[in-house]
């Protein structure tokens, strides 16, 4: 009767946790805080982490200092920040990199892509302890042709800059 007892009351108790699981996701989250650093920082400096091989020129146009240039021009229009070409005059340093992953994580070729996605990562270091603040990453999605592929990743890098603006309150958050 005990195994009995135990073999009913088991999924109840799984149930039970799944609805409590659920009812967390459904909760609202509050916003993280973000590093006063970054909110009263008026200065950058923008490192160039460079681009893993194999992005240039194909399947995208230019060369691996593109994503840099065109966020760099990105970071002038804004006029949040003087961007200086010294970091150590800069209250932040901005990290820019243009990853590629390795390795398949979708064997289905009928999509377009098998890999991992190209991704920006971002990383805002504190310029005088070197911490890192804070991390942005925007995937760029796949495509067939080369100009599909140079509109994705001029949007994944738009998205990157908006993910900046959202932290540094310039931008509302997005709804989660």
């Amino acid at each position: 009767m005990n195994s009995l007892k135990r073999i009913f009351l088991c999924p109840s108790v799984y149930l039970f946790g799944v609805a409590l699981g659920l009812a967390a996701q459904q909760s609202p989250v509050a916003a993280p805080p973000v590093p006063a650093k970054i909110l009263t920082a008026r200065s950058v400096f923008i490192s160039n982490a460079g681009s893993d091989s194999g992005l240039f020129p194909h399947p995208f146009s230019g060369d691996p200092d593109r994503a840099y240039a065109q966020f760099l021009a990105g970071m002038q229009q804004w006029h949040r920040f003087a961007v200086t070409l010294d970091p150590a005059s800069a209250d932040l340093v901005l990290e820019l990199r243009l990853l590629a992953p390795y390795g398949p994580s979708n064997p289905d070729k009928q999509r377009g892509a098998s890999d991992p996605l190209p991704m920006f990562r971002l990383v805002v270091y504190d310029r005088p302890t070197h911490y890192v603040l804070w991390a942005l990453t925007e995937s760029i999605e796949p495509a067939i042709v080369q100009s599909t592929h140079d509109r994705n990743f001029d949007a994944a890098l738009g998205r990157l800059m908006l993910d900046l603006k959202r932290v540094t309150g310039d931008l509302p958050p997005t709804p989660r």
